[in-house]
Formats: C-alpha cells, structure tokens, sequence
C-alpha cells in the first residue's frame, strides 16, 4: 500500500512539473539618436535607418550597435537591450583627414547642416582661441527656430568620444551662451564644440585650441660668445603652443628686454633659433628668456659676450 502511495506521488510531481512553464521574456524598443542627426544605425550589422529612429521587437540580452555618418568616425559599442523602451544617444567625434571612411565626404569645421523641410538653424561661436588651461571658454551663438541646444565637446583625453557639456535655452531673440569651466585637468591640443537643436534638425560646429599644462625649455650651443660667434639656441615645448617668442636681456639696450623673433614649434614640440653675436652687443652676461605663444610659461638660460668661460 505504502508503495502504490509513493508511486501516486511520484506522478503528479511528474505531472505538476510538466505543467510549469518558463515566461517568455518581452522585447524591447529602443530610440536610437545621434550629434550630429541623420547618422546611419546598425544593429548586429542590419541597417535600421538614420537617426532618429526607433527599433521595434529587440530580443533581449547584448547586441552590437553602430553608427556610420559621413564626415565623422564611426560610432560602436555593445548594448544590454531589456524588456520595455529605452534611449541610446551617440555622439560621433568629427573625422580627421585619414580618417575619413572611403566614399564619404568632407565637412569643413564651419559647416551647419539640417535636414529637408526644417527651418531651424543654429550657430556656435567660441570666445577664446587659443585657450589657456586654468582659464574658462564661452560658447556663444544663435538658435533659430528651436526651443534648446544641446552641447557635445570632442578632444583629447575623456573628450576623446565627446562630452556632453550642457543642454541651453536660448533667448527671445534665439541668443544663446555657455561658459566651460575645466579647470586645469583639461589636457592641450586642438577641440570641437558640436551644437545641435534639441529636435536634432540642425548642427554647427567650432574649433579652438587649449594650449599650457607644459614646459618650455632652453639651452644654448656656448655660453660664451665674441663678435662674430652664432650662436644655437634650442629646446622642447609641450604647451601645445604653435610658436614660441625669445626675448634677450642685458646690459646697455638690452636691459628692458629685445625680442629676437618668433619660432615655430615642430611636430616633435621641439624648436631652433640660430643668433648671430655684432660688433654692437657690449660685454656682459645676457639671458635669454624663452615663452610659450601666448605666454603660460617660459624657460631661460643665459651666455656671456666678451669674456672667457
């Protein structure tokens, strides 16, 4: 008896479990955006469209998202895609020549573009170029036909795939304006500010400089000199300045400073400046003072004219 019981147990646990089922997780939306608009999407290497769009019954769990715009390095990751809608933003950082993706065009750093149909039109300005590290940045433009700007800066260091800096309103006159303050971890070199309308139906961009953070250093070929001697002057500089100016100091003339010249800085941040000592320089001990362009440092070193070493 006892065993027939356990048998009857047995089958209905069977049964029960053959009867329980596993929920059927739902598919997700996703509303897929971009800066600049109109960029063209790809999930899991299928075309879906041009931003914005929306893509409808994504299986849940992770997929490969791209987006591919003219003009621009393209844009990928990998995505968690849940039950229910959600919103995925990208920000494409403006392609450098060499960069360019064969067959695309070119957009000059001026350039606005909109889409068919739309009459917004936004323009961005910034105040300062070059820009010394330490020091703030104003952005500034117009907003025509639209309620908000959102702002995306592109350069190095974290500003490598864009930042989003803020979302403005512009004005009753469309004016509108925005102050960036980094403080001094903003690391130097060349930056572009891409404003585009809330609707993204409109975007223009800016360029600038951020230059400092550095050193600039300085050493010369002798430092001794008679009328006649050249003198080399060299060094290294690491601001991101594009020249650097020399100013000489030292007895008679000299002592409120003469500026020599200015001098590109190479690719590999160094420089040269090759001076000629005159019949007209009198005896003494003269410093070379050499700044950043404009100046955020300097660096010196000094040589004497008409005596021995």
């Amino acid at each position: 008896m006892y065993r027939n019981i356990a048998i009857c147990i047995l089958v209905l646990t069977v049964l029960s479990a053959g009867c329980t089922t596993s929920p059927v997780a739902q598919k997700g939306t996703l509303y897929l955006t971009s800066s600049p608009p109109g960029a063209q999407v790809y999930l899991d290497a299928q075309y879906q469209g041009s931003t914005p769009v929306t893509v409808a019954n994504v299986v849940p769990g992770n997929h490969t998202l791209e987006y591919r715009s003219p003009g621009y390095t393209s844009w990928s990751a990998i995505i968690t895609v849940t039950s229910g809608s959600s919103q995925v933003f990208a920000a494409l950082a403006p392609a450098t020549a060499g960069q360019l993706p064969s067959g695309s065009g070119t957009i000059s750093p001026q350039a606005t573009t909109s889409m068919a149909g739309t009459s917004s039109q936004v323009t961005v300005q910034a105040g300062k170029d070059p820009m010394i590290i330490g020091n703030s940045q104003t952005f500034s433009g117009t907003c025509t036909g639209c309620s908000g700007i959102n702002l995306v800066l592109f350069g190095p260091g974290i500003y490598t795939n864009g930042v989003q800096l803020a979302q403005v309103n512009p004005d009753q006159i469309g004016s509108w304006k925005y102050t960036w303050n980094p403080g001094s971890s903003v690391l130097s070199g060349t930056y572009t500010l891409v404003a585009t309308d809330r609707l993204q139906t409109s975007t223009d961009r800016t360029q600038f400089s951020v230059i400092g953070g550095g050193i600039v250093s300085v050493t010369s070929s002798s430092y001794s000199a008679s009328s006649g001697t050249i003198l080399t002057f060299s060094g290294q500089c690491t601001t991101g300045a594009q020249d650097v100016q020399l100013v000489l100091s030292g007895p008679d003339r000299f002592s409120s400073g003469v500026t020599l010249g200015s001098v590109s800085v190479m690719a590999d941040k160094s420089w040269r400046f090759k001076y000629t000592i005159d019949t007209t320089m009198p005896s003494g001990v003269y410093t070379l003072t050499v700044y950043d362009d404009p100046r955020t440092t300097s660096g010196t070193t000094q040589f004497t004219v008409g005596f021995t070493s």
